[in-house]
């Protein structure tokens, strides 16, 4: 049986969708990460799994997962990030949850407290910018529930650029000036509940706010076109995605 250090060996030229479509290779780039704890100020512990670049410092950035929850899947999202020379912190906002099928994600996700979860992103965003092996540079990411929070977070910390993966964008001017960097987003035009009504309020709302217009692109494809385990996977869509993504943090966080 081979050791999880081979199968990531030889996985490495592997595209991302690759490792992700494969539990046993998405396992694997999983176990590459190590787990740290805080604690809320009331004292609640928040986990969340790290990874560093080979070359340090480097510029950060925050995950944060779909409603499923801080599964293998998206802390081998974070070991690519580190790949490509970011310190990536996949928060988890479910507490160790991880749903294995609909209803559970929903319940998790129906659970989770606003405020407490806008904390933990505060805390985590701190101790990535305080950390000797980063940079003052720092992006969040987030795909579905976590998308919306990957929005939430920017507006709760300083966040050098902003990437949201069809999530809830549904904010007030008011609330929007608080941004500090841009913000990109991946929207899919057959998606019901993140629809073109919802992110055309965002784009106007930005602009009230006096914000940089964000880079908004539209697939034609469905909600969670990203996740290559889902029955609405897009390929080609995620691929352009994720190229994107990677020249928009490249562009805001590696200069």
């Amino acid at each position: 049986m081979y050791a999880r250090r081979d199968i990531m060996k030889g996985a490495a030229t592997l595209p991302l969708a690759a490792i992700l479509a494969d539990p046993l290779l998405a396992s694997a780039a999983a176990a590459e990460l190590e787990d740290v704890t805080l604690k809320l100020d009331h004292g609640k512990p928040i986990t969340a799994s790290v990874i560093f670049p080979e070359k340090t410092p480097a510029p950060a950035v925050v995950l944060v997962h779909e409603w499923w929850g801080l599964n293998d899947q998206i802390k081998a999202v974070a070991a690519d990030f580190a790949r490509e020379g970011y310190a990536a912190v996949a928060v988890d906002l479910y507490g160790g949850n991880v749903g294995k099928t609909p209803d559970e994600a929903q319940r998790y996700m129906k659970a989770v407290n606003p405020v407490e979860a806008t904390e933990t992103l505060q805390k985590w965003i701190a101790w990535a910018r305080d950390n000797d092996k980063t940079t003052e540079k720092l992006g969040t990411i987030g795909w579905c529930f976590g998308g919306g929070w990957s929005l939430n977070a920017s507006l709760a910390a300083p966040v050098d650029a902003t990437v949201i993966y069809y999530g809830n964008v549904a904010k007030k001017a008011d609330e929007l000036k608080a941004l500090t960097g841009p913000v990109m987003g991946h929207f899919a035009d057959k998606d019901k509940w993140i629809n073109k009504a919802m992110v055309d309020g965002f784009i106007e709302q930005m602009k009230l706010a006096g914000q940089p217009a964000p880079e908004v692109f539209w697939y034609s494809a469905d909600h969670a076109f990203a996740n290559p385990t889902g029955a609405r996977y897009d390929q080609e869509d995620a691929q352009t995605a994720w190229k994107r993504s990677q020249k928009f943090f490249a562009d805001s966080l590696m200069g």
